[in-house]
């Protein structure tokens, strides 16, 4: 039997905050677009596991690089 690893503390793993609709209205709103056409993240995917998402909620990802500091990408969560 295979054991299963926890990788939540991996330095590759990116952070994941969930935004508050208030936040997502904002976010919608400063970028004129729909949640509809932001890129999905699944609601199992080990980032948002311990988040308490549901589908259709924002999630903020961060990215660190050397080259530019930290980045933030928006992602809609969906049911996997």
């Amino acid at each position: 039997m295979k054991k299963k690893q926890d990788i939540k503390g991996h330095v590759l793993l990116l952070k994941h905050t969930k935004l508050s609709e208030q936040a997502s209205q904002n976010l919608l709103k400063k970028y004129n677009i729909l949640k509809e056409q932001l890129p999905v993240i699944f609601n199992k995917d080990t980032g948002v596991v311990d988040l308490d998402v549901e589908p259709g909620d924002i999630v903020e990802v961060t990215r660190e690089s050397p080259t530019i500091g930290n980045s933030k990408y928006y992602r809609v969560v969906v049911n996997a």
